[in-house]
Formats: structure tokens, sequence, C-alpha cells
């Protein structure tokens, strides 16, 4: 076996080394992608997405490249394993590879857009050792019914151990959420799942954190079914396997 001293790069990925930590980045990979789509001189945007965009197939309006929307949505996937903050952006964009109209093609180069001025955002992993308490925490949310073309949620959650985050997924739900509350309940028992691997990853390395874990979510109304089972309106349709979340809760694991 060779020694062959520090990681520094690794397939797109740029490892740079401080006093207090790791940073993991992928700055040059960006660069290459902005001069691949000729946007290495573009105008650079604040978020990476519209805040009240709202994406759909709109059969009636013009088509474009759909080889060149591929190759610019599946760059940009792969920047996702260091930038949480376009993973939503990015997979709303995705939702469209087939077909791409104009408005889609806009949308992933405000992405790009975005990038231009954020070239240096990564993941810091601090090295630190000066915490008495090492916590394991993570944040749920989602968006009741924001596909127009079948009304579906977007579920969303980030966990992050000692400050750094180390987990994230934006996913459409497979199921139409009758209101909002459901639509965060769903999402929350997505998370509960992500948060009993992690738990479970953790142990085997014999990692000591804080338990039981905290899991942030944002809807008020979910939280009270999380922790008391009253079926109503509002709660007793929703299926058996979400409810996962409230026995994490019963246990006192979340």
């Amino acid at each position: 076996m060779s020694d062959l001293g520090k990681l520094n790069y690794f397939l797109g990925l740029e490892f740079h080394y401080a006093s207090d930590g790791i940073v993991l980045h992928q700055r040059k990979y960006i660069e290459d992608v902005l001069k691949r789509f000729q946007m290495e001189n573009c105008k650079a945007a604040e978020t990476p997405m519209d805040a009240n965009l709202k994406l759909s197939k709109n059969e009636d309006e013009q088509a474009v490249d759909a080889t060149l929307f591929k190759q610019v949505v599946g760059s940009l996937r792969f920047i996702c394993n260091t930038r949480p903050d376009i993973n939503y952006a990015v997979g709303s964009v995705s939702r469209f590879m087939s077909k791409p109209k104009t408005s889609h093609l806009i949308a992933a180069k405000r992405i790009l857009r975005y990038l231009k001025g954020t070239q240096d955002y990564g993941l810091a992993f601090p090295t630190s050792n000066s915490e008495t308490q090492i916590e394991l925490e993570g944040f749920s949310d989602s968006d009741w019914c924001g596909d127009k073309d079948d009304r579906r949620s977007t579920s969303g959650y980030w966990f992050r151990f000692r400050n750094s985050p180390i987990s994230w997924s934006s996913k459409k739900q497979n199921i139409v959420a009758l209101s909002s509350c459901e639509a965060e309940y769903v999402a929350a028992a997505q998370a509960a799942c992500q948060a009993v691997w992690l738990e479970s990853l953790l142990e085997e390395l014999k990692i000591n954190y804080v338990k039981p874990m905290r899991l942030n979510v944002d809807n008020k109304s979910a939280i009270s079914l999380a922790k008391n089972p009253i079926a109503h309106g509002r709660s007793k349709h929703i299926e058996t396997k979400y409810h996962f979340l409230r026995d994490q809760v019963s246990k006192g694991k979340l």
C-alpha cells in the first residue's frame, strides 16, 4: 500500500486543510462547469431559485435542447455532493428531464448564476475537541402542494453533527397531502428514518452523543400529532408507515 499523503483532490472534490478543521468544496469543478456552458462571465445571482417560482410541464411553452438540459442538470446534481443549499432547486428542475421547456432551462441557468457568486462555499468540518457534549441534530420541512402538475409536496431534511452538515435530502413525496400538517408530518417521518440510521452508525463507530436526538419541525400540528396519537380528520387517513415518527417519539428516541 502506498501513502500518497493528505487527500487534496478526488473526483472533483477538493479538500482544504486549516488549523481549525477541513473544508470540502468543488470550486474547480464549478469553474469547469461554468466554462463548459459558457456561463463564466454571467452575472451572479443571490439565490439559487426565485422564492415564488413554481415550475410546471407547460406544454404550450417552447421546447429547448433536451441533451443540453440533461448535461446542465447532471453537472448540478454532482455539485450537490458539497452544496446542500442548491439541493431543492436542482431537484425541482430535475423533474423535467424528458421534455424541458424554456422556463426550466432558465431556472437551471439561475442555479449556475448562483454558483458563479458562491464558488468558495463548501462544507466545514472542525477538528477541535473543545466541546463537552456531542450533538446530532436534524431539521425537516416541506412545501404543501408545491408541484403544480400533480399537487404533491416536497420533503426536505438536513442533519448536522457538531455543527457540520453530514446528511441532507430534498425529495417529492409519493402521496398528495390533504393539509400542511400531513405534509410536514410525512417529511418528519422520512427524517426520522434517516435519524435512526445515523444513530446506528454513530453507535457502530463507538461515538457517544447527546440522547435523545433533537428533530426540529416547524409545524405545531405535526409536532402535536407526533406526541399525542389522536385520530381526527387531519390525521386518521395518514398511512401507517408514516406513524413510525410517533413510535420513535413515544420511545424517547426523538
